[in-house]
């Protein structure tokens, strides 16, 4: 086996991975992306929706504890809900969540044209998460 055969076979994984920090780059440039980590800052920074999240996640952790010995309730179930609402509703966090939404958007237009290319669904074949 010689050099050449190796560096001659890597040299397509080698512009592959290149185009692949190029295309993380161009995302990192989008307006989508720069919205945001703006609005992910916000939210980190922001005492009020710290303070619901913290809130939020006690009782979904309360809620899970109880679903899992069978003691939830549908009571349970609408407090919860009551307060991802009260989350969702200051508008830090509702900024961040629209912003959230567009650059999802955003990457899935991206993956549709990667598909495309490929004539197979690029994340659901790479076995990423989160998938609908």
């Amino acid at each position: 086996m010689s050099v050449d055969s190796d560096s001659t076979a890597s040299a397509p994984d080698t512009e592959a991975d290149d185009l692949a920090r190029q295309l993380g780059e161009a995302i990192r440039d989008l307006p989508e992306y720069e919205a945001f980590e703006e609005t992910k800052a916000a939210v980190e920074t922001n005492e009020e929706v710290q303070d619901r999240i913290d809130e939020f996640e006690s009782l979904r952790q309360e809620f899970m504890l109880a679903r899992q010995t069978g003691d939830a309730t549908q009571e349970d179930v609408q407090t919860l809900q009551e307060a991802q609402n009260h989350l969702h509703e200051h508008p830090v966090m509702a900024e961040y969540l629209e912003a959230q939404d567009a650059l999802q958007d955003r990457f899935e237009a991206l993956n549709d044209t990667i598909s495309e290319e490929l004539a197979v669904d690029f994340v659901g074949e790479s076995g990423a998460c989160c998938q609908d």
